[in-house]
């Protein structure tokens, strides 16, 4: 197996394997070791995966065991090649750094119930993706994982998003319809309560509550969303922040608006039915993002 590489552009593994060649910090002796390693794990995932006795896909577990074994050493070494060229030359950096890489694919792998990849955990697409000969000229190795690791986090950031901010974490998929839609829930409700977690309360609890000018400021607003964005565990912030739409903020304070013309009406003694009706006009003539969607009795 064909280890070196041209170019700065390619598969991470064989970037750090020109970087150890290049300062002098990599002998010969080493790089064979590696490159045994590597044709080992290559049959044994040929002979797993593919069929190791055909010379096409042989070759084929070898593009894929140095995509996977790249994504586990930039993991792994933070993508700084001093400490990626460390970790190759101990014992098992190799098989270490292919582990790491299957197991971050695993992670991200969105399981499809009526399609099984021919690779069990991990999406055959995915590690299509990442697979590379080793002498490419570029290598989307990365940027395609982290594409993938974002879209994994957006399907689970609704069930973080209920288990952080609401007293009630059990997930109703009928409840929300998006990520957006908690978030501006939670933004609202802490806002106007002073931080509490989320109940279905609001309207009852609007009567007495005070709504504040200054909360119709988006500087403010965009305040709040920031610490919730901040709460959420690592990694959910970007993916979140992903889904907001442009219009976030605006749409916050003009629910935020909204409310104060319903505390008005509530405060009036206003029957259940009439503000049903206030609210039903409001949202057709503009969606109130944060709204709570249940209907008070």
């Amino acid at each position: 197996m064909q280890l070196v590489l041209r170019a700065q552009q390619g598969p991470f593994l064989t970037q750090v394997i020109q970087h150890g060649l290049a300062q002098g910090q990599l002998s010969a002796a080493q790089l064979e070791q590696i490159k045994a390693k590597a044709v080992l794990m290559s049959l044994k995932f040929a002979d797993k995966f593919y069929n190791k006795y055909k010379m096409h896909l042989l070759e084929q577990a070898a593009f894929d065991v140095i995509g996977v074994a790249s994504l586990g050493l930039a993991e792994l070494s933070e993508k700084d090649h001093d400490k990626a060229l460390a970790l190759l030359q101990s014992a098992d950096g190799v098989v270490k750094s292919f582990q790491k890489g299957w197991t971050l694919l695993a992670q991200v792998t969105i399981a499809q119930p009526n399609r099984r990849s021919l690779y069990g955990d991990v999406d055959e697409q995915l590690l299509q993706d990442l697979s590379s000969p080793p002498d490419a000229e570029e290598w989307e190795g990365l940027s395609q994982y982290q594409q993938a690791r974002t879209e994994s986090l957006r399907r689970n950031a609704i069930s973080v998003v209920k288990q952080q901010f609401y007293v009630q974490s059990q997930l109703d998929p009928f409840e929300h319809f998006s990520v957006e839609d908690m978030i501006a829930e939670v933004v609202l409700y802490r806002l106007f309560t002073g931080g509490e977690k989320v109940r279905q309360d609001l309207k009852k609890r609007i009567r007495q509550l005070e709504l504040k000018d200054s909360w119709s400021e988006p500087t403010v607003l965009q305040l709040q969303t920031e610490q919730v964005l901040l709460m959420l565990p690592a990694g959910y912030d970007d993916a979140v922040r992903a889904d907001l739409g442009g219009n976030f903020i605006d749409a916050l304070r003009r629910t935020v608006d909204f409310a104060r013309k319903y505390q008005k009406l509530a405060l009036e003694q206003a029957s259940p039915e009439k503000l049903d009706a206030f609210e039903h006009k409001q949202g057709l003539a503009q969606p109130l993002l944060g709204w709570p969607q249940y209907i008070e009795l």
